[in-house]
């Protein structure tokens, strides 16, 4: 695993607007993108609802890079090809990701 982290961006009026995390969504992206090409996975799951993601999914599913499927939490709109139930999205309860929830500090050296 790689972690990937990206600063907060405070409008003038914050707290009243909470941080915002900027470009975690285009490093996804190319990530899923690049490492597909470079064949570096037999498949890969997204776990996000952000339909900024899209592209980069229809880019590894229809040109073959590998094997995707998207993973979000139960209940929250999932993203999906027009007309399709494709790719398979897994739903994921709060009791279910207790079981695969990483505690790893990675601040830590």
């Amino acid at each position: 695993m790689t972690v990937v982290r990206r600063p907060l961006q405070y409008r003038h009026d914050y707290p009243v607007t909470p941080a915002v995390e900027k470009g975690i969504d285009v490093a996804l992206a190319v990530d899923v993108v690049a490492m597909g090409l470079r064949k570096e996975y037999d498949a890969a799951i997204v776990f996000s609802s952000d339909t900024d993601l899209m592209p980069a999914i229809e880019t590894v599913y229809y040109n073959q890079l590998g094997h995707i499927e998207l993973a979000t939490w139960a209940g929250a709109n999932r993203l999906r090809f027009p007309d399709t139930q494709l790719p398979y999205c897994h739903y994921v309860r709060e009791q279910e990701f207790r079981t695969i929830e990483d505690r790893t500090d990675y601040t830590i050296p």
